[in-house]
């Protein structure tokens, strides 16, 4: 059962977004800079880091739905969620450090096998923070406008430490010296680029916690302890997800979403940094699109749900604001955009990523408010509140499809035959413009089928709003029969 929802104040609704910048520079790192730090900076085959990220997978699949399984039934002093988001704290800043100290003398192989269990290791802590924590919005409030401003604040402090992170890091730790003219490729600045990060996804996922820590009692609470439930009821339970026609909606949106994201985030410093030949200095002004972009989503989001709806504010603005974002790399190709050096190739980058990175975010934003939508659809159907198990396939789908994406990566630059530890003064128009023709198509294809499947989801505010309702009634007459037992001496169980 639940008490009543109480209203958040200011300082909890920015610390409960503050911690999405941890899962914010993790993500970053891992799906911008991994694939680029081991193949042209350590010199592993591009195949060879795409697949080990791609086989962390595997322990996903089997870690993330027993983290929102056992978050959903956890009792505790500190209820369902806060356990598990101090506990994962430190893990998450050592395994997300350790990942870029490999040990001397490796082959490219073992260098493999290293990247797989360190990050499959990051992975699952940080899976303990993120999959507690979003179902923990569900709880916060029940509002449907709300919910779309909570996860706004959320994806705001997302993007502010995926962007915020890489620009400061760009401009400090990765500035152009006269050895490493493009400072990104410079192996000294991955020291300290490692860890800051795990400072800073330490003390975000702390704060998060800490700043919701008074909202515990107000929180959905697990029922009475029941007697230990077989394995497999555990796991037909959090199947049952998979029959919500709205969740399969998104994940089915999501996979093909995230795998284009995690594409994109593995491949642009490539197209920075070789095809329109950026500075250090310059790629970190770029990454400043980014946080511009998440201010403006995050107040636009909930505006644009009240008028058009969720799910269409989703399509409309992930397929425009893609469709804007590949214009850059189109126009290149076709030798219509302005070439490196020109003074106004930085400001329009800069302009179009606002624009396409504020649409996408707000795609983003009402996409993780329909999931929370979901929890109460659910309840209704099957009579269970298992938030914990629906932000746990999210978070499969996500951390899945993004390592998707880096192996997709992988393959476009094998099949495009872009060499490893390459020169930008060395690199030629045929290898730009060989990446270019395998990645644009591919982007376009994963967003479109992304939107399409969307368009099946079914919940619209009217839907929400009753679901909350009937719930509410279900719950109060719960506790009238529960009143009436006690007070005429009835055993209550």
């Amino acid at each position: 059962m639940a008490s009543e929802p109480v209203r958040m104040n200011t300082i909890t609704r920015l610390s409960y977004g503050a911690g999405a910048a941890a899962n914010g520079i993790k993500n970053s790192a891992f799906n911008t800079y991994l694939l680029l730090y081991f193949n042209q900076v350590v010199g592993v085959s591009a195949a060879i880091v795409a697949t080990a990220l791609a086989l962390t997978l595997i322990i996903d699949a089997i870690a993330d739905p027993l983290i929102g399984r056992v978050s959903d039934v956890t009792r505790s002093r500190w209820g369902r969620r806060h356990p598990f988001i101090y506990a994962a704290a430190l893990p998450t800043a050592v395994f997300f450090a350790l990942v870029w100290f490999v040990p001397a003398g490796l082959t490219e192989f073992q260098i493999g096998v290293w990247i797989f269990c360190i990050a499959s290791l990051a992975r699952v802590s940080i899976s303990a923070f993120e999959i507690p924590t979003s179902a923990m919005a569900s709880e916060l409030t029940q509002d449907y406008t709300e919910r779309t401003r909570l996860f706004g604040v959320r994806w705001w402090f997302g993007y502010a430490g995926a962007f915020g992170f890489s620009a400061f890091s760009l401009a400090v730790y990765f500035a152009a010296t006269p050895q490493y003219p493009r400072g990104q490729l410079n192996p000294e600045g991955y020291v300290w680029f490692a860890l800051t990060g795990a400072v800073l996804i330490f003390i975000a996922m702390m704060v998060c916690g800490l700043g919701t820590h008074n909202h515990i009692p107000h929180l959905r609470q697990a029922g009475a302890r029941e007697a230990p439930m077989p394995l497999r009821r555990h796991f037909s339970e959090m199947f049952t997800a998979f029959s919500n026609r709205g969740f399969l909606a998104i994940f089915g949106f999501g996979v093909f979403k995230y795998t284009a994201i995690g594409l994109y985030s593995a491949t642009t410093l490539y197209f920075g940094t070789y095809l329109f030949k950026l500075t250090g200095g310059q790629l970190a002004l770029l990454t400043f699109d980014a946080l511009i972009a998440a201010t403006l989503a995050a107040p636009l989001a909930p505006i644009f749900a009240r008028k058009f709806g969720k799910r269409n504010t989703s399509i409309l603005m992930a397929f425009f604001g893609v469709s804007l974002g590949l214009s850059p790399l189109l126009l290149s190709y076709l030798d219509l955009f302005f070439r490196p050096g020109d003074p106004l190739l930085v400001p329009t980058l800069f302009l179009i990523g606002a624009v396409y990175g504020a649409m996408v975010a707000i795609s983003l934003i009402n996409t993780s408010s329909m999931l929370a939508d979901v929890v109460e659809d659910n309840a209704v159907e099957t009579g269970q509140h298992s938030a914990g198990v629906f932000f746990a396939a999210a978070s499969f789908m996500q951390q899945c499809s993004s390592a998707l994406g880096i192996f997709v990566a992988g393959l476009i630059l094998t099949v495009s035959q872009f060499p490893k530890k390459l020169d930008p003064a060395e690199v030629t128009d045929a290898m730009t413009d060989s990446l270019l023709v395998h990645y644009i198509p591919t982007v376009l294809l994963l967003w479109g089928v992304g939107c399409l499947i969307l368009l099946f989801y079914p919940i619209d505010r009217a839907r929400h709003e009753a679901n909350v309702a009937r719930l509410r009634a279900e719950e109060a007459e719960a506790n009238d029969i529960m009143l009436r037992g006690s007070a005429s001496g009835s055993p209550v169980l």
